[in-house]
């Protein structure tokens, strides 16, 4: 009975995500502006970025919450996808008008970087992303998974990895758009940014991918490798000693966490028009694992209610309440956090399931 309730609630939290991704352009186009059913295209670019954090927060959920290995450091796999959007549409930019990007014309560059047109087609970009944020990922997690990194170490290490990271984006030689990042995007995929109908469809794309990424984590934490994970996080060393290759799981895991992280990244960039070193900020990788406690680490679902209630707030308060948001914030995760151990969703799933007993 329990099994059955938690499949309905699972495919219908899914189900939401998509109603969501078709009632945006309803809501736009369908309703006249000023019904409270209409949405605006500042409301509509604002969910789609939160759906973009809500999908950051999935991937690290899957690490942190169905294997215990906390990351301080996912901020790197979505700036890499942040970053590899913007050149890719700097590309774009460059095809149409032929006028070099400023930060390329304040650098002394005569002509665009060759290196870049690897990343003209969105292709070839999305190909050489992934393997790009695999590699790193595999490279990063052989070396501390074999070496039995874990806990507070391997979370310090993320940490500081991030944080060198963003030292390196701040350097101007770096070719990257130093302090100022890169922006000046105009056109994705042939189509231009400034739109209301690409805005839009930017925002419906973060939802569907939201809403692919969770099914396809839930059905991974339905799995063998999925119950394996959770027996690492509760034991790692009888699982080693029952003869499981602990490390090699646990990279399976990170690997697919880097590139959902890295995904988020590419669908956040065009979104807001701009990529800079601050995507990399240690700060915006621990907010990452406040959103998952916040929702109930391990659940998947509250990483997404995590994300959403956080960010609806910060968004919501940075206009309302200017001077005193940080604050108020802070409070509200405080209060979440000490009187719901297992977080809003994390509660309300016991409740259900007593209810339906």
């Amino acid at each position: 009975m329990k099994k059955r309730v938690e499949c309905r609630i699972e495919i219908g939290f899914a189900a939401l995500i998509v109603l969501l991704a078709v009632y945006m352009p309803v809501s736009h186009y369908v309703f006249p502006q000023g019904s409270v059913f209409s949405l605006s295209l500042f409301s509509i670019n604002v969910i789609g970025q939160i759906m973009s954090f809500a999908l950051l927060a999935l991937a690290l959920d899957l690490v942190w919450g169905m294997a215990g290995m906390l990351s301080l450091g996912h901020g790197i796999f979505f700036g890499i996808g942040g970053y590899m959007m913007g050149m890719y549409l700097l590309n774009a930019s460059y095809a149409k008008t032929h006028v070099l990007p400023d930060f390329m014309q304040y650098m002394g560059w005569s002509a665009f970087p060759p290196l870049w047109h690897l990343l003209s087609s969105f292709g070839a970009m999305l190909v050489l992303c992934v393997l790009f944020v695999v590699a790193v990922a595999t490279l990063f997690g052989f070396v501390t998974f074999r070496s039995r990194i874990n806990g507070v170490y391997f979370s310090i290490i993320t940490q500081a990895l991030t944080y060198a990271l963003m030292l390196l984006l701040f350097i101007n030689d770096v070719g990257l758009g130093g302090n100022n990042g890169l922006t000046g995007f105009t056109r994705i995929l042939g189509f231009p940014l400034s739109s209301v109908s690409t805005q839009i469809g930017l925002a419906v794309v973060a939802c569907l991918v939201l809403a692919a990424a969770y099914l396809l984590l839930r059905f991974l934490a339905g799995s063998n490798l999925g119950r394996a994970l959770v027996a690492i996080r509760d034991d790692e060393a009888r699982m080693r000693f029952l003869g499981y290759k602990t490390h090699v799981l646990k990279l399976l895991a990170w690997g697919l966490s880097a590139v959902l992280a890295a995904l988020a990244g590419m669908l956040y960039v065009p979104q807001v028009g701009i990529v800079n070193p601050t995507i990399v900020s240690p700060s915006l990788s621990i907010e990452i694992a406040v959103w998952v406690a916040i929702g109930g680490r391990g659940t998947l679902i509250g990483a997404i209610v995590g994300a959403i209630l956080v960010n609806g707030l910060k968004f919501w308060l940075t206009a309302a309440a200017p001077s005193v948001w940080p604050f108020i914030l802070a409070g509200v995760t405080l209060l979440i956090t000490i009187a719901m151990g297992r977080g809003l969703w994390g509660e309300t799933r016991v409740a259900l399931m007593r209810f339906s007993r």
